[in-house]
């Protein structure tokens, strides 16, 4: 897997272009291809996401671009939502010369806000003029929707002879089922409609859907990926490349959580079944107690614990097994051994809590099952950021 540069520009025949003013930005990527979406499971959905998921199934699985927008949610705008979604797909419809149908949406902001079409009307017709492939490019699209987020998250990789590569954008409101985060993906892969939609559930299953910062899901929520279909590839390692750069977009949600200060990982192993492990690292990596003590640098096993027990993963206390380590480092520190408390770490966790990557390891000694969630921990910025979002 080798890491290249360019973000989603990095596959032939995409072209990017985004343009903010203010908290109001409008991206456009265009590229013509086979394509599939997931989106949020919340039963208060986004007009911009029915309409999508509507476009995907008129065009028979094709999409020519893409346009979103931020600052305004688009959410529980009733009728009028939709109306303004299939305005935004038939400005961009028009400036490509296809039917709407073959245009995603998709928006972010506040929720229970009208679209301003006057200005979202300046803001393309800006981007419109900008359309292009340079390196830059991509990054500027990512740029144009980010709300709390404070950095750029872009990725490219090239694998096997295909490309791969995404944006995204979320710091807030993330929770699985989806992990606010919208993240357009594309590939010059050859691979059918049907294919797509199953890699891109696996891969958004071990990535956006094990990432949490506060436990909301958002009305928003959408995964696109675009098939370009310019290069013969290997279903499996076509798989391995998804897989791998929806997880580092997850990790790169994760590291910029609202107020966040560190990036964690709970790799939960030894559970009777791939579910019970889910189940145990997503309560552990939800709990903001778990959350906050990560914030204090604070060895609480017991939080740790203590979540696993709830989540409903079958499991005795006198089997477990905990760690915790830099990520990225093989020396771990045991807080406890097949259910015993281990004396004389206290100082020696304290350290490792300190670092900016943190892996939380729990053995439940059962069975095979394993599973990993991504998170961040739960600072006073978190409140700030969150208690002043509308205004």
């Amino acid at each position: 897997m080798k890491r290249i540069e360019g973000g989603v520009c990095a596959v032939e025949g995409v072209r990017a272009a985004g343009v903010k003013r203010g908290k109001y930005g409008v991206a456009l990527i265009a590229a013509s291809g086979t394509a599939a979406g997931v989106f949020t499971t919340n039963k208060i959905r986004a007009a911009p996401l029915d309409v999508t998921a509507e476009n995907l199934n008129d065009s028979e699985g094709r999409l020519e671009g893409v346009i979103a927008n931020s600052g305004c949610a688009n959410a529980y705008t009733g009728p009028r939502g939709a109306e303004d979604a299939r305005w935004m797909a038939g400005l961009f419809a028009e400036n490509l010369g296809v039917g709407p149908e073959k245009i995603g949406v998709a928006s972010t902001g506040i929720i229970g806000r009208y679209l301003d079409r006057d200005l979202m009307a300046e803001l393309f017709s800006e981007a419109k003029s900008r359309l292009r492939s340079d390196l830059e490019a991509s990054g500027e699209a990512a740029r144009a929707v980010m709300t709390t987020d404070t950095v750029v998250k872009e990725i490219a990789v090239e694998h096997a002879g295909f490309r791969v590569a995404g944006i995204t954008k979320g710091a807030g409101m993330i929770e699985p089922n989806m992990a606010t985060m919208l993240s357009f993906i594309y590939t010059d892969a050859k691979i059918t409609s049907e294919e797509l939609r199953e890699c891109l559930l696996e891969a958004t299953d071990g990535s956006f859907n094990m990432l949490i910062v506060d436990g909301d899901t958002s009305t928003n929520d959408m995964v696109l990926i675009t098939a370009t279909g310019k290069v013969d590839c290997d279903l499996e390692k076509f798989k391995e490349a998804l897989s791998f750069v929806c997880t580092e977009l997850a990790k790169m949600m994760a590291k910029d959580g609202e107020g966040a200060t560190k990036l964690v990982e709970t790799l939960v192993v030894g559970a009777r079944n791939r579910n019970d492990a889910r189940l145990a690292a997503k309560t552990i990596m939800r709990s903001s107690l778990v959350k906050t003590a990560i914030f204090g640098n604070d060895p609480n096993w017991g939080r740790i614990v203590a979540a696993a027990g709830r989540s409903g993963a079958d499991l005795d206390p006198e089997k477990i097994t905990l760690s915790i380590s830099a990520a990225g480092r093989e020396e771990e520190v045991f807080l406890v051994r097949r259910g015993n408390i281990v004396d004389g770490v206290l100082e020696e966790a304290e350290e490792v809590m300190r670092s900016e990557e943190l892996l939380i390891k729990l053995d439940l000694g059962l069975g095979e099952g394993s599973a990993r969630a991504f998170g961040c921990d739960l600072s006073y910025d978190y409140v700030k950021i969150n208690a002043d979002y509308t205004t």
